[in-house]
């Protein structure tokens, strides 16, 4: 799994790959770029009064790393079996271990095949579902990482105090279209933009019905720049992800004038380069929302 750029796939393709994992014979999957590699369960520290979710940590190559037991997280009691796997992931600028009871393959699959999880998904852990992957004999369920990330520790979260400190503002004549697939952080970011200033955003929950959206303008006549100033997309999204609806909007000549902002935390400095090649005119990553309300000062001020 270190060597990533063999399977990355090519800018703007709507495309993902996922690594499929097992929790009592249910499958999940994660995200190939979240994923740094797979080992085998090592000693692990346990950790006084941490969350009942935190197995404790690992020590690996130099680093100490926290664990996280996914079977708890998603409701389920029976301990890991002696094949159970340890998934070292990154994102949101931080690294976490997830506790996974088996890992099995890989799969390249289009966001255009991931429903979402309220039409299908009806189980207790639903809110931890970000889309649904329907095979013939079963089905694959994706995981929202983030949210399960800031349940365990709310500092991991976009923080409405960080744009507090950039002091009054007011924005309120800039109208933003926002792509983010989770209820979670949909609500987050209105919050903490409304913060910085811009109280007229768009949220829309996939790619696909942003660009809808968009087009609809366009189609209508006129400037679309007069009605909307900044797109801002998360990349994980069901449907469309941003990095192809960047490219959508960059290939169209109605469209292409938008800044783009790509908000995700899969930015890092090794994937900004999918980024550049469809077009964005900025990434940020999660949670760095004083640096996205800055960025947006730039493009649209």
């Amino acid at each position: 799994m270190n060597d990533q750029h063999s399977i990355l796939l090519e800018s703007g393709t709507n495309e993902l790959e996922i690594i499929e994992f097992e929790i009592e014979k249910r499958k999940f999957g994660i995200n190939v770029i979240k994923v740094k590699e797979i080992i085998l369960p090592t000693a692990v520290i346990p950790v006084p009064h941490s969350h009942p979710h935190v197995e404790g940590l690992i020590q690996l190559r130099g680093e100490v790393l926290p664990l996280i037991n996914l079977g708890k997280v998603l409701g389920r009691t029976g301990n890991p079996p002696p094949e159970a796997k340890y998934i070292v992931a990154e994102f949101n600028q931080q690294k976490v271990v997830f506790h996974v009871h088996n890992v099995t393959q890989i799969h390249r699959i289009s966001w255009n095949d991931i429903e979402k999880p309220t039409s299908m998904y009806q189980g207790g852990d639903q809110s931890t579902i970000i889309g649904v992957i329907k095979r013939t004999e079963d089905m694959i369920l994706l995981l929202d990482f983030e949210s399960i990330l800031l349940e365990i520790n709310p500092q991991t979260g976009i923080r409405v105090e960080e744009v507090k400190k950039l002091g009054h503002r007011e924005r309120s004549d800039k109208q933003i279209v926002a792509a983010e697939d989770s209820p979670l952080l949909r609500k987050l970011l209105h919050d903490t933009l409304s913060e910085g200033g811009y109280g007229q955003v768009e949220f829309f929950e996939n790619g696909a019905d942003a660009l809808a959206y968009l087009e609809s303008l366009a189609d209508q006549g006129g400037n679309v720049t007069d009605q909307v100033q900044l797109i801002i997309t998360d990349i994980e999204m069901p449907q469309m992800d941003g990095h192809h609806l960047t490219r959508r909007i960059k290939s169209d000549q109605r469209l292409k004038d938008l800044p783009v902002i790509i908000f995700s935390s899969l930015i890092t400095n090794d994937l900004k380069h999918k980024g550049h090649m469809v077009g964005a005119e900025d990434q940020i990553s999660k949670p760095e929302i004083s640096e996205l309300i800055k960025t947006i000062d730039k493009y649209i001020l």
